[in-house]
């Protein structure tokens, strides 16, 4: 007998997105915008403005105990020991093959209490597989703590000045990464200085049933020249100028964090974790394969699954690819071989039995500096 379809879950400002004209689509078991005004202007508004981002849909895992910070230091790939009080860091959950579990932005709450930021998709196996890991560290307690918190974040070169006239916090002394408590627009939340966009932003945490008091304080403060509401669509393209690989899309757990282009998240000095040993012997061996990015030389737009050539032979696959709106040009991500991955290296893609030209380049596309 076929299993009944879960149905959708709902964010906490899923009714103010309908009421605005949303167009609704769904994304890891969510109901979320898919764009409001159209994807190319919201996209356009990140970089030149500010947009206004429901991420209620990420998933939150408390570690808390006397030896929370092992526990961290075993399944994570960075060297949590780093952080202070109010910072973050972006690391990786890995199997013992040094392959991705997700990728996480480790907040310190305290000294012996951190809360990981995961992705929406696994949040229930990231939690049963930490539990799993941190059997043997002692005390410490592990929580999925996502329905405690809805998402909201403001990304841009506008982004602090709009914030800013709905708080007392100083934002500009919030390095990034960095994350502070206080109220903003009436309400207690968690601000970060952190963001998926490839500009200056913030993320805030907030009670849900708070999310919407936020949400149209923040839209109020900016008017519309200044602040719009942005869906996924213009959230992908973002991420992709932003040079940043989606796990389930780019890289899953296949890849290891080597041939993800993730080493900057591994930490050689700060002692074990899983998948350690495998990633060390990888590092020095060399991989075999690369995620890489590419742009295309041929005016044409490469998707997701299109075969990689090089010389006529099948390679590779494109993992993502659109033509991005600032850029305005395709470009996108391609798993090659690692004799093929360095940039500058030509190739082609198969796009409906026509190869158009390619070459890898350097990440990430989009620099602030170039807006």
């Amino acid at each position: 007998m076929p299993q009944p379809i879960p149905a959708l879950r709902k964010t906490a400002l899923n009714g103010w997105h309908r009421a605005s004209g949303g167009r609704m689509g769904a994304s890891a078991g969510w109901e979320l915008p898919e764009e409001f005004a159209g994807a190319v202007d919201e996209h356009l508004a990140v970089r030149t403005r500010a947009g206004l981002l429901d991420i209620s849909h990420l998933g939150q895992v408390e570690l808390a105990g006397r030896d929370a910070l092992a526990a961290v230091q075993r399944i994570t790939s960075n060297d949590a020991s780093r952080l202070k009080a109010g910072e973050t860091q972006r690391s990786v959950l890995t199997t013992p093959a040094g392959t991705l579990v997700d990728q996480v932005v480790v907040h310190r709450l305290g000294g012996s209490h951190f809360l990981l930021v995961v992705d929406p998709a696994g949040v229930g196996c990231d939690v049963a597989w930490i539990v799993e890991q941190v059997k043997t560290c002692g005390d410490v307690a592990v929580l999925d703590t996502s329905s405690r918190y809805a998402g909201v974040s403001v990304q841009g070169p506008a982004a602090g000045d709009v914030l800013q006239g709905l708080t007392s916090l100083v934002l500009g002394d919030l390095e990034p990464g960095a994350f502070m408590h206080g109220e903003v627009g009436g309400v207690r939340v968690t601000i970060a200085r952190t963001g998926c966009t490839g500009e200056d932003g913030y993320e805030t945490l907030v009670p849900p049933q708070a999310a919407p008091k936020l949400w149209t304080a923040i839209l109020q403060e900016g008017g519309p020249d200044d602040v719009v509401p942005v869906g996924l669509l213009a959230q992908d393209t973002l991420r992709l100028e932003a040079g940043l690989r989606l796990v389930g899309i780019d890289i899953d757990e296949t890849t290891t964090v080597l041939e993800a282009g993730l080493e900057d998240l591994v930490d050689w000095d700060k002692g074990d974790f899983i998948g350690r040993e495998a990633l060390t012997s990888q590092k020095a061996g060399g991989v075999s394969r690369s995620v890489v990015g590419f742009e295309m030389l041929d005016p044409i737009v490469a998707a997701r699954g299109r075969a990689a050539l090089v010389g006529g032979v099948e390679v590779g696959a494109v993992t993502s690819g659109a033509e991005t709106p600032f850029l305005r040009k395709p470009i996108g991500f391609v798993r090659l071989p690692a004799a093929h991955a360095a940039p500058g290296t030509p190739f082609e893609v198969d796009v409906e039995g026509r190869l158009a030209r390619a070459r890898v380049v350097t990440l990430p596309f989009y620099h602030r500096s170039e807006r």
